[in-house]
């Protein structure tokens, strides 16, 4: 028998990338609507909706039109929303006492919105910079620093309010050391044992946030300070490993990693880590990035959607992002 060279590849990966089909059905992961989470701004006494200048696509909605934009997320298939206020700016103090208030912006709008869509899950932050006239999300000393256990009083209080009003998932994004014990413990004592907590675990303080702070109306109170004393420091990764664990400890159901795309080792570790239900953010600076280069014909529509690939395939198990209604139209 004659004896053949081989002058081919006995392994072709090209193979099993040749039909669409094949690609399709040899996906190691996959993008579904389930996994997206569309955010919404809330504005106090807007009538109709007003655009996000430094957010392509992404508007502030009055009460009377955001039943409107939930129905259009639900029909598209989305599961759950996360809603962050707007509030009127003579509401603001140094203690941001408007977020006990239990009859503020949001709880009405929760509560509004639960009544015409009452399977919709709604994810609520639990902060105080969108209540507060010096832009931190926590209350200050004499010294003018945020101080952590004074803050807790009130965020818990915050929490409270919201899981009354029919939030079904509190998100403290505050970085306070303590906050989801303090939490938890309140949500059982009043009751709300089923009341989940997915807790902003790892955020760092960064640059990525600026669009967002146009979004609450909270950048002119802001300033050029910084949230570097509570967010973490954009080196650290084991500092994030150790922040995640402590959450867990005190109760937290699920965990998020903010930002996103810049922290994709940071998303991998922390599911690799603990096996824990993790949220990613993909927060405003990443998103209207990607929309301005797409605006200007420099990159695909489809960017964003590989973005959020990226994610599922470094471990997230849900995504907060302000593309979900665009991708899920598209899924």
């Amino acid at each position: 028998m004659k004896n053949l060279s081989r002058k081919f590849p006995m392994t072709r990966l090209r193979r099993t990338r040749s039909k669409a089909g094949l690609r399709a059905m040899l996906a190691e992961v996959n993008l579904r609507k389930e996994d997206l989470i569309q955010p919404v701004f809330i504005k106090e006494d807007l009538k109709g909706l007003e655009p996000i200048d430094s957010m392509p696509g992404i508007n502030r909605f009055g009460l009377d039109a955001i039943n409107k934009e939930v129905k259009e997320i639900v029909d598209l298939g989305i599961k759950s929303i996360a809603v962050f206020p707007v509030i009127n700016e003579e509401k603001k103090d140094s203690a941001g006492l408007e977020a006990v208030n239990k009859d503020n912006l949001i709880s009405i709008a929760i509560q509004q919105i639960k009544k015409e869509f009452p399977e919709l899950i709604i994810i609520a932050d639990v902060a105080l910079d969108p209540y507060t006239n010096h832009g931190h999300d926590g209350v200050l000393d004499e010294s003018g620093e945020v101080d952590n256990d004074a803050s807790l009083l009130v965020l818990k209080e915050q929490a409270l309010i919201l899981a009354k009003a029919g939030t079904d998932v509190i998100a403290p994004s505050d970085m306070m050391d303590g906050r989801i014990g303090v939490i938890r413990e309140s949500l059982e004592e009043a009751g709300f044992k089923n009341t989940a907590i997915c807790a902003y675990s790892a955020k760092y303080s960064s640059k990525f946030y600026g669009p967002f702070k146009d979004a609450v109306e909270s950048a002119k109170f802001f300033g050029n300070k910084t949230k570097d004393s509570y967010q973490m420091a954009i080196n650290n990764i084991d500092e994030a490993l150790h922040e995640v664990s402590m959450d867990i400890n005190e109760g937290a159901d699920i965990v998020m990693v903010k930002p996103g795309m810049p922290y994709l080792d940071v998303l991998k570790a922390v599911k690799d880590a603990f096996g824990m239900p993790t949220f990613v953010y993909q927060v405003s600076g990443e998103y209207s990035m990607m929309k301005a280069a797409i605006e200007k014909g420099w990159l695909s529509e489809e960017v964003i959607f590989e973005s959020l690939i990226a994610f599922k395939r470094a471990g997230a198990d849900c995504i907060l992002t302000y593309a979900a209604k665009d991708i899920a139209s598209r899924l």
